[in-house]
């Protein structure tokens, strides 16, 4: 990766490393119930982050350093999400539809799964890129390499997760709505969007109010949608 020397690194922040974060979603994987929503998507994300660990030790990411600090970053802020929600504080919207619904009888597994999956991605990835910018001194096209690994990564797994979690065909022919719900979010469009905003969000860096302002705007949009995947289905 080429480091920019104009964008300095904020090597004064301390991160925690992959195997931490990692360590925080087994420890929510083993106190919450299975039918809990949050603990669904938790235990998708903890799938996807111990791969993209294992891959990092094999040397899949051109720079293992960017592809680690960004695994963290990203996963900061779904950790971020969830203490504010556990010491009563208001999430990001993106992430208030899961932390509300997560105990509905109604909304089956796949679409906890799908809908944080939309907040993470849709909201989260965007920021943590920038982040990882910040920290490192670079610029986001120098992470496109490793970005593109890890959306390839997550691409394969919500392929399994969609096998999964969805109900067998004969509930599915009854339960035609949720098929047409499920069908229409996309990961690979919601990866390229976000790859579209983390690269907006780059250029307005040295105007911070609109910064600020597409940051809102972006968050309650993916709020939105994440209150339309985890509509009761039964």
């Amino acid at each position: 990766m080429t480091q920019i020397e104009h964008f300095p690194a904020q090597t004064d922040r301390t991160r925690p490393s992959v195997d931490t974060v990692v360590a925080r979603m087994r420890a929510f994987h083993s106190h919450w119930p299975p039918s809990d929503g949050l603990a669904v998507f938790n235990g998708v994300y903890l799938t996807v982050t111990e791969e993209i660990d294992r891959r990092i030790d094999r040397g899949v990411f051109p720079d293992a350093r960017a592809a680690a600090t960004l695994d963290v970053l990203f996963a900061e802020r779904y950790l971020a999400a969830v203490d504010a929600s556990v010491a009563g504080r208001r999430p990001p919207d993106c992430w208030r539809p899961l932390m509300q619904y997560r105990h509905h009888p109604g909304v089956r597994p796949v679409q906890f799964a799908l809908a944080g999956i939309n907040a993470h991605i849709g909201h989260d990835l965007a920021l943590a890129i920038v982040d990882t910018c910040h920290a490192l001194g670079c610029r986001p096209t120098d992470l496109e390499a490793d970005f593109d690994r890890v959306g390839d990564t997550l691409v394969a797994l919500e392929e399994r997760i969609r096998e999964d979690l969805m109900p067998g065909p004969d509930l599915l022919e009854i339960a035609d709505p949720l098929t047409h719900l499920l069908g229409s979010w996309s990961l690979d469009r919601a990866r390229d969007a976000a790859w579209s905003a983390a690269l907006l969000l780059w250029g307005l860096r040295e105007l911070p109010e609109l910064a600020d302002e597409f940051t809102q705007r972006m968050d309650g949009g993916v709020g939105l949608v994440g209150r339309c995947l985890l509509t009761p289905a039964g």
